[in-house]
């Protein structure tokens, strides 16, 4: 006889852990540097188009408050595919239906890999990494080779190396390349023009897909090299993901521009995850990016560029000279990293942070939970390793003067740990 339904769940359940970020957000102390939340929002604009769009149900509400295509609307696409040609020189073979629309970017994460992984093929990534995209790619039974980073993030040199020892030591060459191009999430680093050009070459001559994240691409506090996405003037070797969540709102819309050649099996997996994205939110980002974006940004960008300054500040003033921090360009994260290797953040976060009324993310949250790691030292294929002494500390949903207190409170704390 069979055990009852509970006791037999799918197989990931039981080895994918709960994410470290959602279980922090239940956390209730003064000074959370944990979760990635806008904080500074364009609230004033989205009125104005809510009413934009009351006013006009009438006309086209049949439209706006149905079922649409899975791709997303062609008037959104359009407007998007006009941005981006505009502002970062993304070339568009086949104009507005090289973009698909997705709930969310996370969402094209998963479908990017429900549609590419087959069982143990390799996926290279940045060791630390999204947690967002880790996680997947395990599950969904890809084998993941992480290489290490530096303060300038990913480092093309390893990324060459993790090819070539994939090819030889596991039979593979690996089906994608992983890279948050700009303020990455964990680390906040911004890959330099130099790297995002050999990043390119190396998927051009490995034939390898490049999964190119730009969530914080319009969240930049000075001027950053192009797109990735740029150099594929074809059209062909780059999956480009951007967000509305952080230069918009959290109407839970991504869009991304994909090649050809995988563009109508995401759609196919986006039509089981969803069906399609909200018309609504659709409608009301159209009007966003057509006529609002540019002015209202700005404003949003002061906020987060005085609050990313005083954590710099505070960090530099507080926290322990055996240890080093990032320097983002914009984004929402710095990432600290103590120099004593033993260091463990997620034991000092339970044990000592918490009790004292700080909350961060542990580095340990952004490392696979399985896979292979190439190191900086040879060329062998080594074990998943995870570092214990490095922390996410996010700026963007806390005031100037609550990151200020909660800066010198967290380096009082780690000044006894240095």
């Amino acid at each position: 006889m069979s055990p009852p339904y509970y006791e037999q769940l799918a197989k990931w359940t039981e080895f994918v852990p709960e994410s470290e970020i959602r279980r922090l957000l239940l956390t209730k102390v003064k000074y959370y540097f944990g979760g990635g939340k806008p904080g500074s929002l364009p609230i004033d604009a989205f009125k104005k188009i809510l009413y934009q769009i009351a006013d006009e149900l009438d006309m086209d509400g049949i439209d706006v408050l149905n079922y649409g295509p899975t791709s997303g609307t062609f008037s959104l696409k359009e407007t998007l595919e006009q941005r981006m040609r505009e502002k970062d020189g993304i070339s568009f073979p086949k104009g507005p239906d090289d973009i698909l629309i997705s709930t969310g970017s996370q969402q094209m994460l998963y479908g990017l890999l429900d549609v590419l992984l087959r069982p143990k093929d390799v996926i290279i990534m940045s060791r630390p990494s999204y947690l967002g995209f880790v996680v997947p790619v395990t599950k969904l039974g890809g084998d993941v080779l992480t290489v290490p980073t530096d303060m300038d993030g990913i480092i093309p040199e390893y990324v060459e190396k993790a090819i070539e020892i994939s090819q030889r030591e596991l039979n593979r060459t690996p089906k994608a390349i992983y890279v948050v191009s700009d303020s990455d999430n964990p680390k906040g680093t911004t890959l330099p023009e130099k790297r995002r050009k050999k990043l390119f070459e190396l998927t051009t001559q490995h034939e390898i897909l490049l999964i190119e994240d730009s969530a914080y691409r319009e969240i930049q506090f000075s001027e950053i090299p192009p797109p990735i996405k740029k150099y594929d003037t074809d059209n062909e070797w780059v999956a480009y993901l951007r967000t509305s969540s952080k230069e918009a709102a959290v109407l839970r819309l991504g869009y991304s521009v994909l090649p050809e050649k995988i563009m109508i099996p995401m759609i196919k997996v986006k039509g089981y995850l969803d069906l399609c994205t909200s018309s609504l939110n659709q409608k009301i980002l159209e009007i966003y990016y057509s006529k609002y974006i540019d002015d209202v940004l700005g404003d949003n960008l002061k906020i987060y560029e005085e609050r990313r300054d005083v954590m710099q500040k505070t960090i530099d003033e507080h926290f322990p000279s055996q240890g080093q921090r990032t320097n983002p360009t914009g984004g929402f994260f710095f990432w600290f990293q103590m120099e004593n290797g033993k260091f463990d953040s997620s034991r000092f976060l339970e044990d000592v942070a918490i009790p004292n009324d700080v909350c961060y993310v542990p580095g340990q949250a952004f490392y696979p939970i399985r896979g292979h790691s190439i190191s900086s030292y040879d060329s062998k294929l080594h074990g998943n390793r995870i570092k214990t002494n490095g922390m996410r500390l996010s700026f963007s949903f806390t005031t100037p003067q609550i990151i200020s207190e909660g800066m010198e409170q967290l380096g009082k704390l780690l000044q006894k740990e240095a």
